[in-house]
């Protein structure tokens, strides 16, 4: 497996100019990227020059700027299509972020497909963007929300997932990865446990894999994926829900405005064609432009590298905090099966205070429940400190945490 230094490293952070400062005269070592990643001048620039040179609405003018923003509009649509193998550039619906599309899928398809009586199964694993949503549909139509359990290290377990399936499932949502616990779920295997047992609608959240994963969502199997720019080095408010254009077709609009229209009259409307119908309003043209530059950074340094890079500090990370006393690391044991996350409690302190801690050292972490509450309360906590790894991470700054997490072990517990 290749060393943390695989990537060009220092090339990479000069792309992060935010990476570049002091936190209490210590160098910032960013360890957040779960919950937001930084952007590289890349993608910044990008955004900078349809700003300064192509900015109009799109698709109502005839005028030199708005064919511009238009066209750069739909160009990144496609371009964000050949990323994930979508069969169509159509597929591609565009949305403040994962949560957004999430909420698209459960109302539209829940108005389409879903009745009284009907079973929508998650998980435990959940982020609340994939948990609420469903609660609300299940609370309109009547419909049983069902939840898979998980494994003591970390898993969705699967056999309760079978024993789940059946002639009443009508959807399925799960994340592709866990943002509480790392876990990299095995989704074209769950696809096919899906489709042998049920005729149900298959939908993925997407927000910590796409960044750090090859994603093709053919090959895996799934009618639905979902993900965010933020995360993956473009820009926030901006995200995308593929879907299989059969079922976007079927699927009555999300929400109501100029754009997803085609005819208005006094007493009813008819839709415009898909992706169109879900876009209701002024997009956010120039968050498409950042989310195509981000799209092509990252196919510059090449998925597959950065998940080898990532793998190889979460290593690292578990090597060097196995040795601090009454800490444990939650989710799965092996660095192969999670991505770059590392959830952590250390017995008889906060998460809150260790954070805290870390912060004063420079070293920016995240503590809660990352808007994964079910995941903590399975393992019987109430919160986790969470350090989470991208690309542009070192080992170094591996170490720094590992330093770091010791001596807001020895300050909480002295």
């Amino acid at each position: 497996m290749p060393a943390a230094s695989a990537l060009d490293l220092d090339t990479i952070r000069q792309d992060f100019p935010i990476l570049d400062q002091t936190v209490d005269g210590k160098p910032l070592v960013y360890l957040d990227s779960a919950a937001s990643s930084q952007k590289p001048r890349q993608v910044i620039e990008a955004i900078s020059r349809y700003y300064l040179r192509d900015h109009a609405n799109v698709h109502r003018g005839v005028h030199e700027l708005a064919r511009r923003a238009t066209e750069a509009y739909e160009n990144s649509r496609e371009r964000v299509a050949r990323w994930v193998n979508a069969a169509d550039a159509h597929e591609i619906v565009w949305t403040r972020g994962t949560s957004e599309a999430l909420n698209l899928v459960a109302f539209s398809i829940g108005q389409a497909r879903v009745r009284k009586g009907d079973e929508i199964v998650i998980s435990e694993m959940e982020h609340h963007s994939n948990l609420v949503p469903w609660q609300l549909l299940a609370a309109r139509t009547g419909a049983r929300l069902r939840y898979v359990g998980l494994t003591d290290d970390g898993h969705i377990d699967l056999d309760h997932l079978e024993g789940l399936l059946g002639s009443r499932t009508k959807v399925v949502s799960f994340p592709h990865v866990s943002n509480a616990l790392g876990t990299i779920n095995p989704v074209t295997d769950i696809g096919t446990l899906i489709r042998d047992r049920s005729n149900a609608v298959y939908i993925l959240d997407g927000a910590q894999a796409a960044p750090h994963l090859p994603v093709d969502v053919q090959a895996i199997g799934c009618d639905f994926y979902a993900f965010s720019g933020h995360k993956m080095c473009g820009p926030t408010g901006m995200g995308v829900l593929w879907g299989r254009k059969e079922l976007l077709d079927e699927m009555p609009p999300y929400q109501g405005g100029g754009e997803m229209i085609e005819r208005v009259s006094r007493q009813s409307s008819t839709w415009a064609e898909v992706p169109h119908k879900f876009e209701a309003g002024t997009p956010n043209i120039a968050g498409a432009v950042g989310m195509a530059a981000a799209v092509d950074y990252l196919d510059s340094v090449g998925l597959d590298a950065i998940h080898e890079h990532e793998m190889a500090l979460t290593r690292t990370a578990m090597r060097l905090l196995a040795n601090v006393d009454g800490l444990r690391i939650l989710g799965p044991a092996s660095a192969e099966e999670r991505a770059g996350v590392i959830p952590f409690v250390i017995d008889g302190t906060s998460a809150q205070d260790v954070a805290t801690i870390l912060d004063a050292q420079g070293i920016a972490v995240r503590a809660g429940h990352h808007c994964a509450q079910l995941v903590v309360d399975r393992y019987g906590l109430s919160a986790t400190t969470r350090a989470s790894f991208y690309l542009y991470n070192s080992n170094e700054e591996v170490h720094r945490l590992a330093e770091g997490i010791g001596t807001a072990r020895e300050l909480l517990l002295s």
